[in-house]
């Protein structure tokens, strides 16, 4: 039997219901392959030259990181630069992280599509499960005494099918989802800490920190 045919005989054995749980499974298909394009192309997960960058910043190499930035091709890259630009800029720092919030907000898109797929299908399954008992009882109803259990044993497995369908859709669905999740998690700590190191710089806090220890001394004095 061909993909097709085969195909064709789970859709008439578990109706609309399995119907509906493969269009879910393209449209997750889909969006998967959309994301790691998406993904792909912003380098999300790829961040070396930004770090050399961000690094020679901290450490107060200005000439050397505006050079490893310009070799960046981080979706960060260009927020980064603005904050090298103008680091001291009144409000700067909220209007980045804004900036960064809704680049996050891009890659996140699609999120809530694959977590309504991974929730509903089982349920779609399960409705599917329960018309189906619906359905293979009426027989048995009708069929009064004369009734061969190996039909009503049939009905039920076809109803329980669509249980099945639903649970192959919902369970993989629900790793990728996980998955692309975690991703947007790492990036969102990644930007928050690739912007507080261009506008604080490690010579700043070390300066800072170092007034701090040198003042109580003065003070006792």
């Amino acid at each position: 039997m061909n993909p097709m045919d085969a195909l064709r005989s789970v859709l008439d054995l578990g109706g609309p219901v399995v119907a509906i749980l493969i269009v879910m499974s393209v449209l997750t298909v889909a969006v998967t392959i959309y994301k790691v394009w998406q993904f792909t192309a912003s380098g999300v997960g790829r961040h070396r030259v930004l770090s050399e960058a961000l690094a020679a910043w901290d450490a107060g190499d200005r000439t050397k990181a505006h050079a490893r930035l310009a070799q960046s091709r981080s979706y960060l890259a260009p927020l980064v630069e603005v904050a090298m630009e103008a680091p001291d800029q009144p409000g700067l720092g909220d209007r980045l992280d804004a900036e960064a919030g809704l680049a996050l907000a891009g890659l996140e898109r699609g999120f809530r599509l694959l977590d309504t797929v991974a929730q509903l299908a089982p349920l779609l399954g399960l409705f599917g499960t329960v018309l189906g008992m619906i359905e293979a009882f009426q027989g048995l109803q009708s069929g009064g005494s004369s009734v061969d259990p190996s039909l009503l044993a049939g009905g039920i497995w076809v109803a329980l099918l669509t249980t099945a369908v639903g649970l192959a859709v919902a369970m993989p669905t629900s790793m990728i989802l996980a998955w692309l999740e975690s991703r947007t998690a790492r990036e969102r700590v990644f930007a928050d800490k690739a912007l507080r190191t261009v506008l604080v710089p490690g010579q700043t806090v070390s300066a800072a920190v170092g007034a701090d220890a040198v003042s109580p001394a003065f003070t006792h004095a």
